[in-house]
């Protein structure tokens, strides 16, 4: 018989998810089975699945060894060159720079490292998480960027940190700022607001004035910052999180991003890739803001981070006049 002591990485998550954690291998049916048949006990009892753990609480496996390892499989930490920059970090969250062309998570078609493989790694070197000590937590990303753009990523450290930055960003109480040059000139804040839809085929989204079938609303808000006759410098504040929505939002007012290869200017993307050699869009998540705070992360409240530009970026905005003061 084996017995799980429930820590506060543990708690505050059903039984039955924890137990697809630790025994990360089984079926739900398996793990159901066994709760009905109590050769899985929660804290000497039957246990139904649905309880929420809490710190203390103790798990009984009345299960073979054989059986546990066959189920339970840890993987190790590779040891990985960091990418990424700390912006902010503490023992519960950490605030990292993505830069360009790195995946968040790992793609099926893809075997190259991540900014998870990175995260883990960096966490595992200052010995702040061991797999092999854990009993099925794993520190996550909260908010995810796509390959091509950079800037702030928000990391759970533990569970509570993880389940609270998730619920922040859902109630939107983490605001959420991008940089990005447009073509042409423009003059005065706005609101986008309009109806996302994605099609997986083709990976492109197209935003309707009005409610399409199995579209979702989105709303982006921008603020010029500084402009030229041929671009300007905005700054984007995300109300809703949908992929490619900043991009499709600007090419539909006919202010592409520059170096959008999907939505933006062909010639626009010659003159910037001929000049500067940029081959992704220019779009980098510069800032965050906590609003309310839960108690326990009171002290995040009303507190931004920022995260400084690609080098690539700043040589742009110097070369064509578009500067932004950190």
């Amino acid at each position: 018989m084996k017995e799980i002591q429930i820590t506060q990485n543990d708690a505050n998550q059903r039984l039955d998810k924890f137990l697809m954690k630790y025994m990360n291998q089984s079926s739900k049916g398996f793990i159901y089975k066994m709760l009905r048949k109590k050769r899985i006990k929660y804290n000497g009892k039957k246990g139904e699945g649905n309880e929420k753990l809490q710190v203390g609480d103790i798990i009984q496996l009345y299960l073979a060894d054989e059986t546990i390892n066959q189920f339970r499989v840890v993987k190790d930490i590779d040891k990985v060159n960091r990418t990424f920059s700390v912006v902010y970090e503490d023992e519960h969250i950490l605030l990292c720079n993505k830069p360009l062309g790195l995946l968040v998570h790992p793609d099926k078609n893809n075997n190259q490292k991540t900014l998870t493989d990175e995260i883990l790694s960096y966490l595992a070197e200052k010995r702040e998480y061991n797999p092999k000590e854990a009993n099925g937590f794993t520190p996550a990303i909260c908010n995810r960027l796509d390959r091509n753009t950079s800037g702030i990523i928000i990391v759970g450290k533990t569970l509570n940190a993880l389940q609270t930055m998730n619920q922040m960003i859902k109630e939107n109480k983490i605001q959420k700022y991008y940089l990005t040059i447009v073509k042409g000139s423009v003059k005065t804040p706005g609101v986008l607001k309009g109806y996302h839809k994605k099609n997986q085929k083709t990976n492109e989204v197209e935003i309707f004035d009005e409610c399409e079938e199995e579209s979702k609303y989105v709303e982006t808000h921008y603020t010029p910052i500084i402009g030229n006759s041929n671009y300007t410098l905005l700054e984007i504040q995300l109300i809703t999180g949908r992929s490619h929505q900043i991009r499709a939002h600007l090419s539909k007012i006919n202010h592409p991003i520059i170096g959008d290869s999907k939505y933006g200017d062909i010639k626009v993307n010659e003159y910037f890739k001929s000049k500067y050699g940029l081959k992704y869009q220019f779009l980098h998540a510069y800032k965050i803001e906590f609003a309310e705070c839960p108690k326990d992360f009171g002290y995040l409240e009303n507190r931004s981070f920022k995260a400084e530009l690609p080098n690539i970026y700043s040589e742009i905005c110097n070369k064509e006049k578009l500067e932004f003061k950190f």
